[in-house]
């Protein structure tokens, strides 16, 4: 039998464990690690509570003169100081009962009691193989002896919550037990749900939730029917802080992430006196106006409990007043929509393109699937939100190069003042026969070499599901981290939070929210390597390089 976690650790119930427990080992990424780096270095102090490390931010100011381009390096000294003790850490997920929830509770299961099962392929054990932070490494310098370079998982570059320590709970407009949630989901093996059903079991039922018919599809009506009654929206905004507080309090917690999961919603229109600062939010909420959607309701709820926000869909639930009000009560926000399959694939393929010298003419995108996402997305008010997350994605990767495409007009309108751009087609449908399997079918037409052409297409079968779960643990256990981690700039006597909002959260997410008045980035490589270098910064060590010099010279 496996060594069972100290009850100090553990979020979960102490429930039977797997017949195959005995022989399938943990998985490596679901391994425990702790105190796995030291950095030894003049600028990395650490102590029982805090790691504290000095950063060189360096970077150049550009002056453009007729044409003429004139580089000024700079350096900017920062010191980064990173809470140690990692506190107990609850996910409040809202659509708990949907795909995901249910896929990422029991998943989470799985992993916590080590439960192994049975495929037609053999015995397959648990683990978090898509997990940014848990399955994928970073490099952090080279073995002296031997010259070959060391790589770490990411996870253990700062401490961070082990997934499995993850206390469960959340809403839903289902009231839908969670082991019946699990199995309506069809998202999982038959003899996985078999042994997880009686921990699910013990989830109970998801909380009530917000439900406004006008903001979601109107198929969508024949699941809710666990709503918390009525229509006064400043008293949904009371339920829901009360919830938060409860669950915070009932489980012992030192954090609470709120996650939206739920169904796309469309988008809320942005009216000036009504959304557009953090007291007309606030008032707009009080007078039940319309526009106040149930993601912009729990998003607020978590803000002024002091509690981090992530929108994993696409439409605009971050209206900016909701925005303006993180940032006056010191909250985080993150966002939006998970990056899980077909948007991932265009960001790197159209970035490798671009840099290439290759232009893109136009990308075509079709979608279908059958689980209850894509029954949501068949009306078209909330597939508009999903093709407006989907269709900025190659933006920043043509503004970087205007040799290939034709710069914004000033003074101009429409297309011409945003620059020439690729023809980009984004198409979702319903298929209710494939279920949680969707396919994503792109072609990319571009430009070569002295007027030549080239197609590139590519067929991409996914489980949904399987994809996003490990994103909504990555997000939530990044967003857990960036709230223990501060800084001060030169001359500043204390230690400050990170921005409100936390673009870090960029790789994850197809539409990435952005402090306002910065750039998006959606390259993909770009935020991997910004993330990469935020870790590293925070011990001490130097971003990315892959200059390699000692290999170029003698």
């Amino acid at each position: 039998m496996s060594t069972q976690l100290p009850a100090t650790n553990s979020s979960g119930y102490n429930t039977p464990d797997s017949e195959l427990e005995s022989i399938v080992p943990i998985h490596p990424t679901a391994v425990r690690r702790p105190n796995y780096i030291t950095v030894q270095s003049e600028n990395t102090v650490y102590t029982d509570d805090h790691i504290t490390a000095k950063y060189l931010n360096r970077g150049a100011d550009v002056v453009v003169s007729d044409g003429q381009f004139t580089v000024l390096p700079t350096v900017k000294p920062y010191e980064f100081q990173t809470t140690r003790k990692v506190g107990k850490t609850g996910l409040m997920m809202i659509g708990l009962g949907g795909n995901n929830g249910s896929t990422l509770c029991a998943t989470i299961i799985a992993n916590r009691h080590q439960i192994a099962w049975h495929t037609k392929e053999g015995i397959q054990q648990p683990n978090y193989i898509g997990s940014v932070l848990r399955a994928s490494t970073v490099r952090i310098g080279t073995e002296p002896s031997t010259g070959k370079e060391v790589h770490v998982p990411v996870s253990d570059v700062l401490p961070m919550v082990h997934p499995n320590d993850l206390v469960l709970g959340g809403w839903d407009i289902s009231g839908l037990p969670m082991d019946k949630a699990m199995e309506r989901a069809k998202v999982l093996d038959y003899d996985l749900q078999r042994q997880v059903k009686p921990h699910m079991a013990l989830l109970g039922r998801p909380l009530p939730s917000i439900y406004y018919p006008d903001f979601i599809a109107a198929n969508q009506e024949a699941r809710a029917d666990n709503v918390v009654p009525g229509t006064d929206k400043q008293a949904h905004l009371e339920h829901i802080r009360a919830d938060i507080r409860r669950f915070k309090a009932e489980n012992q917690l030192d954090r609470v992430v709120v996650f939206w999961t739920a169904n796309t919603e469309r988008y809320s229109d942005i009216i000036p006196g009504v959304n557009d600062t953090a007291d007309n939010v606030l008032a707009a909420i009080k007078t039940s106006h319309s526009e106040v959607s149930p993601s912009t309701l729990f998003a607020v709820a978590a803000i002024l409990e002091g509690e981090p926000f992530v929108n994993g869909a696409p439409q605009n639930t971050f209206v900016p007043g909701v925005i303006a009000l993180a940032e006056r009560e010191k909250s985080f926000i993150g966002g939006d929509d998970l990056k899980s399959g077909q948007t991932k694939l265009k960001s790197v393929l159209a970035e490798f393109l671009v840099n290439a010298g290759i232009k893109p003419l136009s990308i075509a995108s079709y979608n279908h699937l059958g689980n209850n996402d894509g029954h949501n997305l068949s009306a078209e008010r909330q597939f508009k939100s999903k093709e407006i997350s989907k269709s900025s994605v190659v933006d920043d990767m043509v503004d970087a190069n205007r040799l290939l495409y034709k710069p914004p007009v000033v003074g101009a309108t429409g297309k011409a003042a945003k620059g020439e751009h690729p023809d980009h087609i984004v198409v979702i449908k319903y298929v209710p026969a494939v279920g949680d399997s969707k396919r994503a079918i792109d072609e990319y037409y571009s430009e070569i070499f002295c007027g030549g052409r080239q197609t590139i297409n590519i067929f991409n079968e996914c489980e949904d599901s399987l994809l996003a779960t490990p994103l909504i643990l990555d997000l939530t256990i990044l967003t857990e981290l960036l709230t223990r981690v501060k800084y001060r700039g030169e001359g500043q006597n204390d230690f400050a939070p990170l921005h409100s909002v936390l673009s870090l959260l960029s790789y994850m997410c197809k539409a990435p929210l952005v402090k306002p008045g910065t750039d998006v980035v959606n390259s993909l490589g770009r935020q991997r390597n910004a993330l990469e270098s935020f870790l590293k910064a925070c011990i001490g060590l130097e971003g990315n390089s892959d200059l390699l010099l000692e290999t170029r010279i003698w």
